[in-house]
This record gives C-alpha cells, sequence and structure tokens, in this order.
C-alpha cells in the first residue's frame, strides 16, 4: 500500500488538491506519513460518512492516537499552551457524547430553519447596508468589505452585541483568523475578543435578554467559563467559513456567467446553488474531521486498529463519482443536499442553517442590486490561500 504525504496542497481555486482522485482510485482508506507515525485518510464518500457518524469513533484530541497528536513534533510554546487550556471550557466541538450531547441539546433551538427564518430580516438589513457602503465607493475588496463583515455582523446581531461595539468586534476577529496575522497579534485579538465576551455575558448574567445569550443563562446548565467558551466558539466558527465561502462562491458564479443568469431568471433557486458550492468547493475539508477510533473497526474493507488516527477529506468525499454525478461540474441545479461540507452525525455542524441563509441572501442581493459587478484585475492576479487550512481568496477586487 502507498504511504501517501498529507496535508495536500490545493493548485486551483475550483477544484480539491490533485492527489485525492488518485487515493479515492486506490482505496476508501488510505495511509498518510506523520512525524509521529501514521494516520488513515478517508477518501470516499460512504466510508466519510462511516467515519463521521459511525461508533467507536472519537473526535477528542486528547484520547490515545488522536491524528493531531501524530501531527505534533514539539509541544506548544506556554503562552499558546495557556490559551489552549483557557479555551477548553464550553469547546464542545472537540467532546464526545454525553458531555458534547449535553452543550448541543441546549444550542439546537437556537439554529432551527424556524428560529433562522425569523433572522432573515435582520441579515437581509445589514446585508443592504454593507452593498449601500460599496455603491458609494465605486469600487471594493469583496473579502474585506462583504465576506468578512457579513458574518461578523450577524454574529454581533445573533449574541446581541451593541452595534456601537460592531467595529471593535470585526477589527479584532479579523485580525483572529488572517492568515497574514503574526502570531502574537493574534494571541492580543484572541484575548481582547475573549476579555470582551467575557464582559458581555457579565452583564447579560445580571439582566438576561431574550437571546441567544439570555435564554443559555436562563437554562442555569452552563457555568460562567463554559458560556465564554460557547460564544467564542460560535463566533469563531461561524466566522471563517462563511468569510471564505462569499467572495469564493462570487467568483465562481463569475466564471460561470450562463449559470448566474438562470438564477437571476429564477431567483427561487439560489438554495439548491448554495448547496452546489458548499460541496463543490468544500474549503473545510479535513480540518473539522480529525477523528481516532476508540475500538478495532472495519472500515471499507480496511481493518482499523483502536487507536489509530484518521482523518476524513471532505473535499475528496465530496467529489466521489460513486456518489455525484459528474462531481467537478459546477451545476448549480444539482440540488445535493447529501454532501458532507457541514460533516455528517452527531457532529454535524449546528450553525449550518444560519451559513446556508448568510449565503444565500449575501449572493442573492449581491447579484440583484450590483447587476454589473466584474473582477477589477485579471482572474490569474486574484490572490488564494493556498497554504491555509481552510481555503479561501486572501482579497478579491471588484468594480461594476
Amino acid at each position: 500500500m502507498t504511504t501517501h504525504s498529507f496535508p495536500a496542497p490545493r493548485t486551483c481555486p475550483y477544484a480539491p488538491p490533485p492527489a485525492y482522485e488518485a487515493m479515492r482510485e486506490e482505496a476508501p482508506l488510505v495511509e498518510a506519513a506523520a512525524p509521529n507515525g501514521r494516520v488513515w485518510l478517508v477518501t470516499r464518500y460512504a466510508e466519510a460518512r462511516q467515519v463521521l457518524n459511525g461508533p467507536g469513533i472519537s473526535t477528542n484530541p486528547d484520547t490515545p492516537g488522536h491524528p493531531d497528536q501524530a501531527f505534533s513534533t514539539e509541544p506548544p510554546p506556554p503562552e499558546l499552551k495557556e490559551h489552549m487550556e483557557q479555551f477548553k471550557a464550553g469547546h464542545f466541538i472537540n467532546l464526545d457524547p454525553p458531555e458534547h450531547t449535553r452543550f448541543r441539546r441546549l444550542l439546537i433551538p437556537e439554529f432551527t430553519v424556524r428560529r433562522i427564518r425569523s433572522m432573515r430580516p435582520g441579515i437581509q438589513r445589514l446585508v443592504d447596508d454593507l452593498i449601500d457602503d460599496m455603491l458609494a465607493r465605486g469600487e471594493a475588496d469583496l473579502v474585506e468589505a462583504y465576506g468578512l463583515a457579513v458574518p461578523s455582523l450577524v454574529i454581533c446581531q445573533l449574541l446581541g452585541v451593541p452595534y456601537e461595539d460592531h467595529e471593535f468586534f470585526q477589527s479584532r476577529t479579523r485580525l483572529m483568523v488572517s492568515t497574514e496575522t503574526e502570531r502574537e497579534t493574534s494571541f492580543i485579538a484572541v484575548n481582547e475578543i475573549r476579555q470582551y465576551l467575557d464582559d458581555l455575558v457579565t452583564q447579560a448574567e445580571k439582566a438576561p435578554k431574550d437571546d441567544l445569550l439570555g435564554r443559555l443563562i436562563e437554562t442555569g446548565q452552563l457555568t460562567h467559563a463554559e458560556l465564554v467558551g460557547v460564544i467564542f466558539l460560535l463566533l469563531v466558527a461561524g466566522h471563517e467559513t462563511t468569510a471564505n465561502m462569499l467572495p469564493l462562491s462570487v467568483l465562481t458564479l463569475l466564471k460561470h456567467p450562463e449559470q448566474l443568469a438562470a438564477l437571476r431568471e429564477n431567483p427561487e433557486r439560489w438554495p439548491e446553488a448554495v448547496e452546489e458550492m458548499l460541496r463543490y468547493h468544500s474549503i473545510v475539508d479535513w480540518v473539522a474531521f480529525d477523528r481516532v477510533a476508540t475500538e478495532d473497526q472495519e472500515i471499507g474493507g480496511v481493518r482499523v486498529r483502536a487507536g489509530d488516527g484518521i482523518y476524513v477529506l471532505g473535499a475528496s468525499a465530496n467529489w466521489d463519482e460513486r456518489a455525484f454525478e459528474r462531481p467537478g461540474e459546477f451545476d448549480v441545479e444539482r440540488g445535493a443536499r447529501h454532501h458532507v461540507a457541514f460533516g455528517y452525525g452527531v457532529h454535524q455542524c449546528l450553525g449550518q442553517n444560519l451559513a446556508r441563509a448568510e449565503l444565500e441572501i449575501a449572493l442573492r442581493t449581491l447579484f440583484e442590486r450590483i447587476p454589473g459587478l466584474r473582477l477589477a484585475v485579471p482572474e490569474d492576479e486574484v490572490p488564494f490561500k493556498y497554504d491555509a487550512v481552510i481555503f479561501g481568496a486572501k482579497a478579491l477586487p471588484v468594480t461594476w
């Protein structure tokens, strides 16, 4: 069996890493070399869902054999270790049931289709305001002015962050998630955001409102530290993904004008288009799908032992010909909601309904209000985050 190199870099903004196709053809699970051992890479759709939802699988990075440990060549510096310990409270994404279930059960009612539907008018107003600002300038970097701005303002609305604080909130969030930010600057931004959220929780505990934070407080089931951790997690998880998906989706639609024209003629098809962009780009890929086997089991005809580390390659699974016809073709009418861009099973992305609403409203409104939108630079001059764990464009200059 061939031992593959991992992570494999992307070389094109419209496709997963080219190595994935050969891996997928070779086997549903392939081996990859790591500094401290080897890990399994899940390449196909059926096996991806099996691992993401199967018994005998853990997501907790403290579980012996977790793949993150295999790629750790040296212990983190003291300041980073302190941050990591500080963030554990409320960071339920790294927990297994029943602890994971305790948090998720509290949060599910906040992200139902009905709840998100009630947020749509507020999202629409935010999007319209941002487009007003862009139209007043005549040109914009769509990453800075729209991609980063939409999710940060929506999360402010969701968490009850006062509007007068949104510029602080937005600026620190940008620093925190940018690949260009130096580590020390990023730590400062993280600390400032965390302290802000700590103060926000403290104030809300004194007089809970009828919003997400207030309702979580009223349950009485989370400690102060857990509340801060949960809110911080919602901020980060809901920001980086949408911030990258928005500009990349715009670029893809500009590259397929006939499909954009079809959406303009039939705007009720935007939800299907969003699903296709999520599948087609799979920008999160493997970073949220790190797992470890806690018992011996068979996956895709391969014997996986307890303590074996596993990465599910979401971008490979979403381009698996066994699950999607012509997966390399971008087709806004595909309607393939069964993709694994949001994961699958008990750890499936909690905020997926919100992400869908943000993308649908932001994309539809942008192309409706700025019908002449076009790139302000040649396509080959658009810089991409080929070295980042979550893929996207570094900048997207546009004009109209």
